[in-house]
């Protein structure tokens, strides 16, 4: 059975920390618009440094709500995939570039603000040009993406493994 690469992964863990965060903002709404409403009273706008940086805050804000209210609603909950060697969501995967076994590096697989409580791992979504390019990538498989400034960056897998929460 194959895996769905676009399957937005988290741990119950990562999702009860994720609606608190979305639940805090949402109970902040009303001390956002209390904060616009003062500074509005005080005078004109355009030179209310105080009121553009609330309203500021509040865009900030709805938009993270807006994000966190999609992902919590896609989201897949559980725990990490339980295959080795293959590149995964929730994946821990050991690669090299370019050829040369010595430039390495190690990272986690997540989605989009999703990253793993350990600040020593790296998490590279499913987003971006690496992670869209190695999900799926077999051990040993070497795979190409484009960076941002436009060159050609090849990737081959080490190792893939499920991401152990307790091996912090």
């Amino acid at each position: 059975m194959a895996e769905d690469t676009n399957t937005r992964w988290l741990t119950q863990e990562a999702y009860d920390r994720l609606k608190k965060e979305l639940d805090d903002l949402k109970a902040n709404r009303p001390v956002i618009a209390a904060e616009i409403n003062e500074r509005r009273e005080e005078g004109d706008l355009k030179e209310n440094g105080g009121y553009h940086a609330a309203r500021e805050q509040q865009g900030q804000e709805e938009a993270r709500i807006a994000y966190l209210e999609e992902l919590l609603d896609s989201a897949t909950i559980g725990e990490a995939p339980s295959q080795s060697g293959v590149a995964l969501v929730g994946s821990v995967v050991h690669v090299y570039y370019d050829g040369d076994e010595d430039d390495t590096e190690t990272f986690l697989i997540g989605t989009r603000g999703v990253h793993s409580s350990n600040t020593d791992l790296e998490t590279y979504s499913t987003d971006a040009p690496l992670g869209a390019a190695i999900v799926g990538a077999k051990e040993g498989e070497t795979r190409e993406y484009q960076t941002p400034n436009g060159s050609t960056v090849s990737v081959t897998i080490v190792k893939a493994e499920p991401y152990d929460e307790s091996k912090k």
